[in-house]
Parts: C-alpha cells; sequence; structure tokens
C-alpha cells in the first residue's frame, strides 16, 4: 500500500524544486521522490505552499510548557524560574505526564515539528521511589499499579498517539550541585549512583521493547538516547561511563555563567575541558546552549565534530545570553535548534531567532544563510537524535510540513527566503510517518489542541 503527496513546491536536495511528487510505503518510509511533476496524479494528494522536511526539535522538556505565561510577573532570574518549574515537577505522575505530553506533542506537530529530542529527568515517584520497584520482580503486578519506567512510557505513548517521532533522552541526574545533594525537589530525578543509572538505562530500552514491539503502530517512532543532565548534576568521575553507551548522548553546556564558575572552582576548568577529559566530546554528543564558552571551548567542541542544540527563544526568554554559533559551525560544530522550555512552539521563530542573535550580537546580517537556517531545523537535529529524517529522500521518513505562501506574513517571499519570514501560522499541513497529523492547526485524530491543553492543566490542577 502506497500514500502519495504532490508538492507545489519543495525543499529537495537542498535547493527548491517544484511539482514534486513524493511516495511512501505502509511504514511511512519514502519510496519515491519525483520532481517536474506539472500536474497532480489522481492518487495523490495535492498539498500548495512550500513543503519542507519536518522540523527536527532537538531538544525539549515537555512539562516545561505548563509555566508558558506563568513567570514573567516579577522579573526574576534562571533560578528564580527553576523554582516553579520544580513546583508543576512535583505535580506530574505517569497518568498527568501522559496527558501534559500529548498536548505538547500536538502543538509540537502545529508548530512545524515532526521529531523531538526529549530530554527527560522526572523518572520516579515523587519520593524519589522507582516506579515498580515495591512489586514483586519490579513490575506491576495489576493495572492500577504504574509498571517499571512508568514516566519513560507515558511519553513514548504520548508520543506514539500524538505522531511525533521521540528519541526519549534518558537523563543522569545524580547530583543538585556540583559535590552536593540532590535536594527534596531533585529527589525523583535521581538514581543514587552512575550504577544505578546504568542499570535503569539498561532496562528502558527493554521496556520500550515490550510496550512497542517491532511493527506494532506508532513502534518506528519511538527510540531511546542518553543525556547528563548537566556538569552540576553529573560528577566528573562518573562521566567516563557515557563513553560506554551507544546512540546519542546530550548535555547541558554552559548555559549559566554560574555554572562555569562551580566547575572551575571544583575541577579548574570549564565544562567543556571537564567533558573533554572524559572522552565524551565526539561526533555523537550534542551541547545544549553552549551558551558560554571561550575560544578553546569552541576548538573542542568543533574539532570533535559534536551537534550544539540552540534553543533560542528559551535563552531569549530566560536571559540565558546569546551563544557563538557561527563561530562552533565555522569551528566544525553541526548547529540545530530546540524548543527547550517551550515559551513558543513555532520552528519558524526558533529558526529565525538563531539568525536574530546572531545579528545582534555581530552587528551584521546574514550570519546563517537560508539554507543553513534549513539545515539547521532539519538535517542538523536529525543528526543530533540520529534519527532517519530531516530530507525529502528515498529512505528517509515520509515527514513533512507545508507553509502558506499567500498568508499576510509570506506573501512576496522569495523561495527559501520563506524561512525568515512564517510562523506556525502558517503551518498548514503536518505530516509524518506518511499520515497526515495536523490540518489547518487542528490535529486528525486528537482534534482542538486548545481542549487538549484544557485537560492538561485540568489534571494537574492548574487553573488554565
Amino acid at each position: 500500500m502506497s500514500t502519495r503527496y504532490w508538492c507545489e513546491s519543495a525543499w529537495v536536495d537542498g535547493a527548491v524544486a517544484g511539482g514534486v511528487l513524493l511516495s511512501a510505503d505502509d511504514t511511512g518510509t519514502l519510496t519515491a521522490v519525483e520532481t517536474g511533476i506539472d500536474t497532480a496524479p489522481s492518487d495523490a494528494e495535492a498539498v500548495h505552499g512550500f513543503i519542507l522536511p519536518g522540523g527536527v526539535n532537538a531538544h525539549s522538556h515537555a512539562f516545561h510548557r505548563m509555566l508558558r505565561g506563568r513567570t514573567h510577573g516579577d522579573g526574576g532570574t534562571f533560578w528564580t524560574w527553576r523554582e516553579v518549574m520544580y513546583s508543576v515537577a512535583a505535580k506530574l505522575d505517569p497518568e498527568t505526564y501522559e496527558t501534559v505530553a500529548r498536548a505538547v506533542f500536538a502543538e509540537m506537530l502545529a508548530g512545524g515539528y515532526t521529531s523531538v529530542g526529549e530530554f527527560h529527568y522526572v523518572h520516579h515517584a515523587q519520593d524519589g521511589t522507582p516506579y515498580g520497584a515495591e512489586l514483586p520482580g519490579g513490575d506491576a503486578n495489576d493495572d492500577a499499579e504504574p509498571r517499571a519506567h512508568a514516566m519513560e512510557r507515558a511519553l513514548a505513548r504520548a508520543a506514539a498517539s500524538a505522531g511525533i517521532r521521540i528519541r526519549l533522552l534518558d537523563t543522569c541526574y545524580l547530583t543538585g550541585a556540583i559535590d552536593a545533594e540532590l535536594s527534596a525537589e531533585q529527589a525523583r530525578f535521581g538514581d543514587g549512583t552512575i550504577d544505578g543509572y546504568m542499570d535503569r538505562h539498561a532496562g528502558l530500552t527493554e521496556a520500550f521493547a515490550e510496550e512497542f514491539p517491532v511493527n506494532a503502530p506508532g513502534a518506528s517512532f519511538v527510540h531511546v538516547g542518553a543525556a547528563i543532565h548537566s556538569i552540576r548534576a553529573v560528577p566528573a568521575a562518573n562521566l567516563p561511563r557515557f563513553a560506554e553507551l551507544t546512540g546519542p548522548v546530550h548535555v547541558h553546556l554552559s548555559e549559566q555563567p554560574a555554572e562555569n564558575e562551580a566547575c572551575q572552582s571544583a575541577y579548574g576548568a570549564n565544562p567543556t575541558e571537564v567533558l573533554g577529559r572524559s572522552g565524551v566530546v565526539t561526533d555523537r554528543l550534542s551541547a545544549v546552549h553552549a551558551t558560554h564558552l571561550s575560544e578553546d571551548d569552541i576548538a573542542i567542541l568543533g574539532g570533535s565534530g559534536a551537534s550544539i542544540v540552540m534553543c533560542p527563544c528559551t535563552e531569549a526568554d530566560l536571559a540565558d545570553g546569546i551563544g557563538p554559533a557561527r563561530e562552533l559551525a565555522d569551528a566544525g560544530a553541526v548547529i540545530s535548534l530546540g524548543s527547550d522550555q517551550h515559551v513558543v512552539l513555532d520552528a519558524l521563530r526558533e529558526t529565525q531567532g538563531l539568525e536574530a542573535g546572531e545579528r545582534l550580537r555581530s552587528g551584521q546580517r546574514g550570519r546563517f544563510s537560508p539554507t543553513e537556517l534549513i539545515t539547521a531545523l532539519t538535517e542538523g537535529g536529525a543528526r543530533s537524535l540520529d534519527l532517519p529524517v530531516g530530507a525529502l529522500e528515498v529512505g528517509k521518513a515520509c515527514d513533512f510540513v507545508a507553509l502558506r505562501t499567500d498568508s499576510m506574513r509570506t506573501m512576496g517571499s522569495l523561495n527559501e527566503q520563506i524561512i525568515l519570514t512564517a510562523t506556525s501560522a502558517d503551518v498548514s499541513l503536518t505530516v509524518s510517518g506518511g499520515r497526515v497529523r495536523v490540518r489547518d492547526g487542528v490535529h486528525a485524530e486528537l482534534g482542538d489542541i486548545a481542549d487538549l491543553y484544557s485537560q492538561a492543566f485540568a489534571v494537574l490542577e492548574m487553573e488554565g
């Protein structure tokens, strides 16, 4: 069984192509990409506007979306924002988190993303007890009891039901700060020791295989990766263990000057140098934020071919600063994009924020070309998450978004320059795995996304 879409114009092989016919098999994989097809075949859905490969959101904390518009009243800092975040984290359990994440992932699809890297650290019950630990065999003995890895399973189910491809970045979080115990608010994030993390992480892949067996609906949408929360949260002596893992490894890196100062005080080096000494800085590493870097840091990350996940809207919202994206790219790092705390879920605004930040700090325009911006949103994110997405080519997933070219925002935009004018309001269609997920802002299966958020705020007993 084949699904076909005829696209008025699309981004193919790094250029704008007209009359593009996409064919996908029943696994949602592209089997043919043909250009120069003047009219839509009778068996293909005609998609008008400008079609991009689905955006890849390489850094997400799903529950942070519930803070949007709730932390600005008295100004504050990153650290006071974090206290509000802890209060929301305390409300989550597997059932409520699935409800929250389903709404967030649906909004991501409406905003132009078809894949997400979920940087997940809310692993256990509120008191830090692992789900399923008190039951025989460490798993549920009836449907009323959460199973082991219950929070992770909830996120995976939410992603599969929404139709977004997820790389769940299972996060190690062992200390509240360098040489400091976890606080009460952080207890549910931790695994006690690095061995505890490694054991739980090893079991997570098996749990997902059980939840989403091969060839089951949604199975190809769920993938596991690893993450180091930060140098603050994982002792330097434990970092070499992450070199033992295969697949992507992500880390929050130098988001705040205070992080660098604490690291210098404890280890006599910046976080990048500490990671480098541990053998973790390779082309499998994705450094998130990478805001406050030295020239040596840039050389280390660039020389290794690491991925850099910039989150411009969050970095602006939290007053983190503007990272040296151009210098990192020139040094050999691969730039990608994330929405982090979801101050917006708009793939276009996030992409525009990358260039806007560069212009503001440099006083120059065109720091990243439209082609480079599209690449960061698509292929850069695909590389960061190691997912078969990011390009309209045979063998990759049939994931794409259609942008209106005739709106009051985009009218007159020349070809790929639409990446600097469109917003999520111009996303008319989102397709993942060959299936329409969102059309004109409404989820094809889950319905009105605002209604999903009404449910999410209700289950957390928060005023929506």
